[in-house]
């Protein structure tokens, strides 16, 4: 027998996923995701216990226990290819996984203020990732017990929520239509043209994720903290980052529990 056991989604003799570096007893049914390494170190560090830490490439991941909810968080690294990755080895592993991302995201919207939180009910597909295995115009639509759950623990937290359609780029500069010295965008208006279009804000992950998820019919939902309003041209202060972050995650926190106690 060669390496590896299936020659779809690729595994080495052990059961392990090839990219994640994941058995299934190194899993959870409840998985937030995250991009940054860092980030999801941090929040491993509120869970009541670890059992798991399993670091393999860009994928860092921590499993254990948060209020009585088997978690699972794990670092993807950045954009819809590692997103894939993540989520399709994920699947192999969790009967019935629930997801919930959480990132960072430009608002669109003049009325959004830095550290605002957007709840995605569903995001553009900018990115082509997600052509690879549906219709281009197939929704890549949140689920509708997690826009609810995410909304709610948003709300019970008191914090500044917009909810509704996010655009999922495969870049942050031409792809988001900023100019690098040298590198002129194809579209520089493409940020007007989608607050024209009503979207809240525009990241790199979410409509790959949804995308996956919806073809399964897994429960999927993301938030993320506004770190640059576009049209005003503002930027998050580097002092206030990791709180920004913080306030994405406490919500994430707060709807699995909720979400944990509904599903048993």
């Amino acid at each position: 027998m060669s390496e590896f056991e299936s020659a779809e989604v690729v595994q080495d003799a052990d059961g392990r996923q090839y990219h994640i570096g994941l058995t299934a007893k190194e899993v959870n049914r409840f998985v937030l995701t995250c991009g940054d390494p860092a980030r999801a170190e941090r929040i491993a560090t509120r869970f009541d216990r670890v059992d798991h830490t399993v670091r393999n490439r860009e994928y860092v991941t921590f499993s254990g226990e948060y209020l009585g909810v088997p978690l699972t968080v794990m670092a993807t690294g950045m954009g819809p290819d590692n997103t894939e990755i993540a989520v399709i080895e994920l699947c192999q592993l969790i009967k019935d996984p629930v997801f919930i991302r959480v990132g960072t995201c430009g608002g669109l919207q003049p009325d959004m203020e830095i550290e605002d939180l957007v709840i995605s009910t569903g995001s553009l597909r900018l990115e082509n990732t997600s052509t690879f295995f549906v219709h281009e115009g197939f929704p890549a639509v949140a689920h509708f017990e997690m826009v609810s759950v995410l909304k709610a623990a948003g709300e019970k937290l008191k914090k500044r929520l917009h909810v509704g359609i996010t655009a999922t780029a495969p870049g942050f500069y031409g792809a988001q239509g900023r100019e690098g010295i040298g590198f002129p965008p194809r579209w520089p208006d493409l940020p007007d043209q989608l607050a024209r279009m009503g979207v809240k804000n525009m990241e790199m992950e979410t409509s790959a994720h949804f995308t996956l998820c919806a073809m399964r019919g897994f429960r999927a939902g993301a938030a993320c903290t506004v770190f640059a309003n576009r049209p005003k041209n503002e930027f998050i202060d580097s002092g206030r980052k990791k709180a920004a972050e913080d306030s994405a995650i406490d919500v994430a926190l707060s709807a699995f529990v909720d979400i944990h106690q509904t599903l048993g």
